[in-house]
Order: structure tokens, then C-alpha cells, then sequence
């Protein structure tokens, strides 16, 4: 086969997403080009991340306002125990976010919504937290 007569395969141009994917992958700093991520990746960090979100809110609303003064521990031990779950569990949170958006999971807008859901909530009791310790 001359050069004249070989044909070069020519990868299509990637499809055109739209404005809202784009806007995502930029926030999240994921490549239009880079490596996708297997979909049991994203399943699995889902699921640490929802647990610790969880667990930060059983230990704001059962565990350390009315389980430790109960059992007669001091008051005043919640946030030194819930901040920093509360953080660990945002940064799972947005973890869990970027892995969706790179493996393209074909739920990342449903799944995006529920963690900016509970990441809000988590959010807002550190917040609370925080402001406790202030004087």
C-alpha cells in the first residue's frame, strides 16, 4: 500500500458538552482530556463520604446533646469531636463530586445535587460549631 492510497484514522472531536457540564468540570478542575474513573470507584466514595456525613450528624444531634449528658460527661465536647468530622466529611463530599464528574457517571447532575445537599448541612453545623467556640 502507497502512501497516496492509506488512510489515516482521524479521532472524532469530542463532543460539544453543555454550558452547565462545562462550568462543573472547570469548578471541579477536571481535564477535558484526562483519565476517566472506573464507575465502582465513584460508588465506593460515595458511600465513605454519605457515612461520615451521617455520622457527623448523629453525634450533632443525638449522641453529644443528649447521649454524654446523660451518661454525665461534660458539656462542651461537641464541637472539639465535630468539626473535625464535619470537615473530613466536606472533603469526602467534594471528593465524591469530582470522581462522578470524572468517570462521566451518567447521574453526576442527581448525584452532585444530593452531596451539595448534605454537604450544605454538614456545613452548616460546623458553622454552628465554630461559632460556639467563639467568645
Amino acid at each position: 500500500m502507497d502512501q497516496a492510497t492509506a488512510t489515516v484514522a482521524v479521532a472524532a472531536p469530542p463532543a460539544e458538552r453543555p454550558a452547565g457540564d462545562r462550568l462543573m468540570r472547570r469548578l471541579l478542575r477536571i481535564p477535558e482530556a484526562g483519565p476517566k474513573v472506573r464507575e465502582s470507584e465513584t460508588h465506593r466514595i460515595f458511600g465513605i463520604s454519605i457515612l461520615l456525613s451521617a455520622t457527623r450528624c448523629l453525634l450533632s444531634y443525638i449522641v453529644l446533646p443528649i447521649v454524654l449528658p446523660a451518661v454525665g460527661l461534660a458539656r462542651g465536647v461537641g464541637p472539639a469531636i465535630g468539626i473535625p468530622v464535619g470537615v473530613l466529611a466536606l472533603v469526602f463530599d467534594y471528593r465524591g463530586i469530582r470522581r462522578f464528574w470524572l468517570a462521566d457517571h451518567h447521574n453526576r447532575w442527581a448525584f452532585t445535587a444530593l452531596y451539595a445537599v448534605v454537604g450544605t448541612l454538614v456545613a452548616v453545623l460546623v458553622a454552628i460549631d465554630v461559632a460556639g467556640l467563639l467568645p
